[in-house]
């Protein structure tokens, strides 16, 4: 009896530093969607561990892949020039431990023409996901695929 007594309280603890934790994370992915959306690369990066790593996949092929911080901002600064406005629309979590998968719908006008034959204005609508990987509270991994 003595040790379920005890094992009580920690379970409790454990169960609300769990839903802290979660809670946590769900912020920290939905500031960096959201400054992504508003084109605030400060704001991105803000929750972003120095050694991030980015990976964008398309069609089962990584097209893009950044080490450190300082090659994710240059990828970001260029990569805002593509796009009049975007958004990423959440919509669904999958929340396993320090890995988080959400479900995105995405959406960008074109501020320039692309080689695969869109042109300045078209809309570019995408279904994926995006897995993000955190440690020590920050954002160590980005993996987008559409």
């Amino acid at each position: 009896m003595k040790n379920l007594i005890l094992f009580i309280p920690f379970l409790i603890f454990s169960c609300h530093t769990k839903s802290n934790m979660k809670a946590h994370q769900k912020q920290v992915i939905v500031n960096y969607i959201q400054s992504y959306n508003d084109f605030d690369i400060e704001g991105m990066t803000k929750d972003l561990h120095k050694d991030i790593i980015f990976k964008n996949i398309s069609n089962g092929e990584v097209n893009l892949k950044t080490e450190g911080i300082e090659a994710f901002i240059k990828q970001a600064e260029t990569a805002k020039q593509y796009f009049k406005n975007r958004q990423q629309t959440i919509g669904s979590w999958d929340f396993q431990d320090e890995k988080i998968t959400i479900s995105i719908n995405y959406k960008a006008i074109l501020a320039v023409d692309l080689p695969n034959g869109m042109k300045t204005g078209d809309t570019l609508k995408l279904k994926g996901q995006s897995v993000f990987e955190l440690r020590d509270g920050k954002i160590i991994k980005i993996q987008d695929q559409s």
